[in-house]
């Protein structure tokens, strides 16, 4: 079991989707900016988080084809589990998922999508933050995963990765 009072949470919205087909929801691709964006997410983990224990992917393709782009800048990637409950998820949805890590996991990246990562950053930081397609937020976790309340993490850093660091 880990020793650090501190866990980080990284929030991650799928990159710009292709909404040119007649296609589900879920299944929907990124476009041409999405497949630009995701890599530039991946580069900023590997510089800021190279040490991530998990991530948790929603099934929606454009989420699985956000996380493959960035996991592929990563020096190591790591683990990736599918969670059907991360897609169109609500923030409880994600507080439970969140919750159910193991605390032995230290770092873990969230993969999922909007209004419901917004909200959740919102009810575990108390700070409103947009998050636009391939948008970022850090949070803090003071203890273990399963005590996470509202108003417990703190906000790090939050926005949309480019060459110049997050906007």
């Amino acid at each position: 079991m880990t020793t650090r009072s501190e866990r980080t949470l990284i929030v991650l919205r799928h990159a710009k989707s292709d909404w040119s087909g007649g296609e589900a929801d879920i299944d929907r691709t990124l476009n041409s900016r999405g497949q630009s964006q995701a890599p530039d997410a991946g580069s900023w983990l590997d510089e800021h988080y190279p040490a991530l224990d998990l991530a948790i992917v929603s099934p929606a393709t454009r989420a699985r084809s956000t996380w493959a782009l960035a996991s592929a800048e990563l020096s190591i990637a790591p683990e990736a589990r599918i969670d059907e409950r991360a897609y169109a998820a609500s923030v409880n949805d994600l507080l439970e998922i969140v919750r159910e890590l193991p605390d032995e996991l230290e770092s873990v990246i969230l993969v999922a999508h909007n209004p419901g990562l917004e909200e959740l950053v919102y009810a575990l930081t108390g700070e409103s933050v947009r998050m636009s397609t391939s948008a970022l937020a850090v949070l803090g976790v003071p203890g273990g995963w399963a005590e996470l309340t509202a108003s417990t993490a703190v906000l790090l850093s939050s926005g949309r990765p480019s060459p110049a660091g997050l906007d």
